[in-house]
């Protein structure tokens, strides 16, 4: 007799004690006393697991039939609390990506038990995160999150792998944070996974060493700053923030999180004099996150802060800030209380000096350049400059268009910023300030038309005036600038302005207003001559900026995943509103290259984006998706290819009943070559000879060192052999996937179901556009690949063709109810029918029988609903195992001269006669 495996023994042993454990600590015929002293021991069991070998173990002790009902619902409960284990969230993960039917993709997975590194999938993921990211109904919110976020705030940390990053990411974004009852602000999941993170980088008013959790020290020195935030405990907060914005897409919560960071992020991603270290290990990183945060909010309210707090040093109040950014003696950062300092000179809240400041202006241009529209420039300039000439001329503050707030009275030393901030705005972006000439013609208009201009302090009001003549030259020398649709109160003020300046006391100002005020009246006529166009309106200019602003969130190689999240976001806004700016083609050809992206989200996005411009322009959609698809210079891969068929197929879905023509019969003719036997890819079958070649070149080599046939050592891993059962599966999945890529350079399996699915979705969705050749020929080649290519690889195969021969009867059916006329039918079904008995009672995929009697039961009933009248109730349908209503629309039978609708006279008897 056969000796079980090792493994084998010790599977069934754990399984067996957990159920004996189980069934003496939970029998309810057993008494009370006995089975308290039995529930200890089954805990001591369960707590002695690893978990890693309990999961699988419950999992097979919950199957319907292996353990009583009453013992099995205890059993659940157990399970579905194993991610509060201290290592339960990575146990519960690793369980899932090497069981999950999706994370068996490639072919060197295929065949072995995955431990360790399994392809992690977007269909797994989700899983993951629906068993770990929502509590049990027998755990409060608070417990749950409480005992999984050190877990999965620790995977965010790296050291893990950069896979579970992105796992850990996922959760936390998606199934904790992105869910309204966990992610909002006062729920569970806020406070035990967002808050840890914002707290140690911007610490909330009134909080506390103990609320942030920062070790408390034994003797507090009332002379030196206290200690709200450690260097280390900063950078983690810091690093995991990173990871989880980085690493997953949801714009909408990239903004939760940064939003209320806009300072602190800045004061970090500047700090001044920061050394190589500090510089990689904080300044380098926050300024990422900065610059995903205003791209995700580039508007004048996320620039004006900056621009008004550039000093910004820590802490809420801004004239005395209860705590600051310091550095600490090994030149790192931490965060420092400032009210707790007594008896020293320094206590006044910390400022940066003038120096620091211009070390932050060239940071704060780079910014502005890279993440700000035009306007957004420009409006923040006239709103800085707002402020410097209400300090420089002491305006009213309903002169000036941005009123100053109280606590913004000047100082010198934020006097002397603004100055050096419009200096270097100036000298830095002359064309962006240009963007807006409305506001800023209303703005030299004020400070022209001011009644002290030329009477009350000359020296200063010069350099005003100076100021705003150059802004005014600035505007009007700008191609395409109109001075008809200037506002002519404004137009008006200005030229009055003008030519009082130019019979003033200054020959400067005086000869800068005249000149300006001669091609302030001939502006229009150097435009007509030059044969100026049209300016743009208002609605292309805008559309035009998000458009270009769409384009390089995308375009960049280092745009993260909100950010390239948001630019898909705009490029559909502007489809939904039928600009005029887009650039179709373009956009078709930067949707084709993202759509090849390894991350799912990213393609969901594309596929919709495609099926938006579809309705405009189906032909180009179609066709680009259709090439890429074919791939005719065999440059893609199998997974490339099969996201373009899924967004092929959710295009035709979407054109319904407009997917005819020309347009239709190519992308038919299309899929059936795809799905047919007889494609052909040299450049293909020379790789596979190439790879072939290199492999049975290795071989020869390992057989020389081994001197021999190279041993198998697949059957033992960790120590443990593998048992026959799980050997003989995995056998069967490594036959299967090696079977799918064809060694003859003929198309891959997989590809060619997907063909054939989508074609049976285009019949279902329109088999009058599709026309009879392209039905008649998909139907013959599903029957010929039913009959031909039954080998076990190619199950996926026959279950599509056995689909495509439903979907064909159900559009059959759904245009009979209808009452369309196709013109052509189901030939040859006597034959089909023969056929499907035959799948059904001797393929070797179950699925393949199952699906092959299904529709064979179909075919049934539609030969049976043939025999009723077009157009009548029919009372029931063709799905498989429905049986054919017999209601009361039936009236007569189609080739019968039989009518039952004709009700018999009441005033003939009935006879009756005898016959032989």
């Amino acid at each position: 007799m056969e000796q079980p495996t090792p493994q084998k023994t010790a599977r069934q042993k754990l399984i067996e004690s957990i159920a004996d454990a189980g069934s003496k600590a939970f029998d309810p015929d057993a008494t009370e006393g006995s089975r308290a002293e039995a529930r200890q021991g089954f805990d001591n069991v369960i707590q002695s697991i690893k978990t890693l070998n309990l999961i699988p173990a419950l999992n097979v002790l919950i199957r319907p039939g292996q353990v009583q009902p009453w013992l099995r619902a205890k059993l659940k409960g157990i399970l579905a609390v194993v991610p509060l284990r201290p290592d339960g969230v990575r146990g519960t993960l690793e369980f899932v990506f090497a069981v999950h039917p999706s994370s068996t993709a490639k072919m060197s997975e295929a065949a072995t038990p995955q431990k360790r590194g399994a392809n992690i999938t977007h269909e797994a993921l989700e899983l993951a995160s629906r068993l770990v990211s929502v509590s049990p109904s027998s755990v409060p919110p608070e417990t749950w999150f409480a005992g999984i976020s050190p877990q999965l705030l620790q995977l965010l940390d790296g050291g893990e792998g950069q896979e579970l990053v992105k796992a850990a990411a996922y959760i936390i974004g998606f199934g904790v944070l992105g869910r309204k009852v966990s992610g909002a602000p006062g729920t569970a999941g806020w406070k035990f996974f967002a808050e840890p993170m914002l707290n140690c980088i911007r610490p909330p008013p009134g909080s506390s060493r103990d609320d942030l959790g920062t070790d408390s020290e034994e003797i507090t020195d009332l002379s030196t700053e206290k200690v709200l935030v450690q260097a280390d405990m900063l950078a983690t907060a810091l690093h995991r923030l990173r990871s989880l914005v980085g690493s997953h897409p949801n714009p909408g919560l990239c903004r939760r999180l940064l939003s209320p960071l806009l300072l602190p992020l800045w004061s970090l991603s500047s700090w001044p004099d920061a050394s190589s270290s500090l510089a990689e290990k904080i300044c380098t990183p926050v300024l990422e996150l900065l610059g995903v945060h205003l791209k995700l909010t580039s508007s004048p309210d996320t620039l004006l802060p900056l621009i008004h707090n550039l000093g910004y040093m820590g802490g809420w109040d801004k004239q005395a800030p209860e705590w600051v950014y310091a550095k600490t003696k090994q030149g790192e950062l931490q965060i420092v209380e400032t009210t707790h300092v007594i008896g020293r000179a320094d206590a006044a809240p910390h400022r940066v000096s003038l120096d620091q400041i211009d070390q932050k202006i060239p940071k704060l241009m780079e910014l502005l350049e890279s993440n700000f529209s035009d306007a957004d420039i420009s409006t923040a300039f006239l709103d800085l400059l707002g402020r410097w000439l209400q300090s420089a001329r002491k305006l009213k503050a309903s002169d000036v268009i941005v009123k100053r707030e109280k606590e913004d009275e000047q100082d010198p030393v934020s006097h002397l910023t603004e100055v050096k901030l419009l200096q270097a705005m100036m000298n830095k972006f002359p064309e962006k300030l240009a963007s807006q000439p409305k506001h800023i013609l209303g703005l030299v208009s004020q400070v022209l038309g001011n009644s002290e201009v030329a009477t009350e302090d000359e020296g200063e009001d010069d350099d005003v005036t100076g100021v705003a003549l150059s802004l005014l030259n600035m505007v009007i020398t700008v191609p395409g600038f109109q001075k008809s649709r200037v506002d002519p109160g404004v137009l008006q003020s200005i030229e009055t302005s003008l030519d009082l300046l130019s019979r003033g006391d200054n020959p400067e100002i005086s000869k800068t207003a005249r000149n300006l005020s001669l091609l302030l009246r001939y502006r229009d006529e150097i435009d007509d001559l030059s044969g100026s166009t049209a300016a743009p309106t208002d609605r292309q200019i805008e559309d035009r900026k998000t458009y270009n602003l769409a384009i390089s969130y995308i375009s960049q190689l280092d745009s993260p995943p909100p950010v390239k999240m948001e630019g898909l976001s705009l490029i559909s806004d502007l489809i939904v509103s039928k600009s005029p700016i887009l650039d179709i083609p373009a956009v078709l050809v930067l949707m084709s290259s993202l759509i090849s992206d390894s991350e799912d989200y990213i393609n969901l996005q594309v596929i919709k984006i495609f099926t938006l411009l579809a309705s405009k322009h189906p032909k180009a959609v179609t066709i680009e998706l259709l090439d890429h698809y074919i791939d005719p210079k065999e440059t893609a891969t199998v997974d490339t290819r099969l996201r373009f068929g899924e967004a092929l197929l959710q295009v035709i879905e979407r054109l319904g009943e407009t997917f005819t023509g020309e347009t239709a019969k190519q992308v038919g003719d299309a899929l059936l070559a795809i799905a047919s036997r007889r494609g052909q890819r040299p450049k293909t079958e020379a790789r596979q000879a190439r790879d072939e070649r290199r492999r049975q070149h290795k071989v020869k080599e390992a057989e020389k060192v081994w001197e021999g046939p190279v041993p198998d050592m697949s059957d033992s891993e960790d120590g443990e052999d593998v048992p026959d059962e799980e050997r003989e599966r995995n056998a069967v999945l490594s036959k299967i996937v090696e079977g799918w890529e064809s060694r003859r350079g003929t198309e891959d399996v997989r590809v060619r179901a997907s063909a054939l699915s989508i074609l049976g979705n285009a019949v279902e969705t329109n088999v009058a556009g599709l026309g009879p050749t392209v039905v008649s020929n998909g139907v013959g080649m599903a029957v010929s690949i039913l009959q031909l290519e039954t080998e076990l690889e190619k199950g996926v195969l026959r279950r599509a063709a056995v689909l495509f021969v439903m979907a064909f009867l159900n559009a059959l059916n759904q245009a009979r109810q209808l009452g369309q006329r196709l013109g052509f039918g189901l030939a040859a079904q006597e034959d089909l029918m023969r056929t499907l008995r035959y799948v059904a009672e001797t393929d070797v995929d179950g699925l393949v029988r199952q699906h092959a009697n299904d529709v064979r039961e179909s075919l049934e009933n539609w030969q049976m609903i043939r025999l009723l009248p077009e157009g009548g109730s029919t009372g029931g349908g063709i799905g498989g195992g429905g049986g054919v209503g017999m209601g009361s629309g039936l009236s007569k039978l189609a080739g019968l001269e039989v009518d039952l609708g004709k009700s018999v006279s009441t005033s003939e008897r009935p006879r009756i006669e005898e016959i032989e």
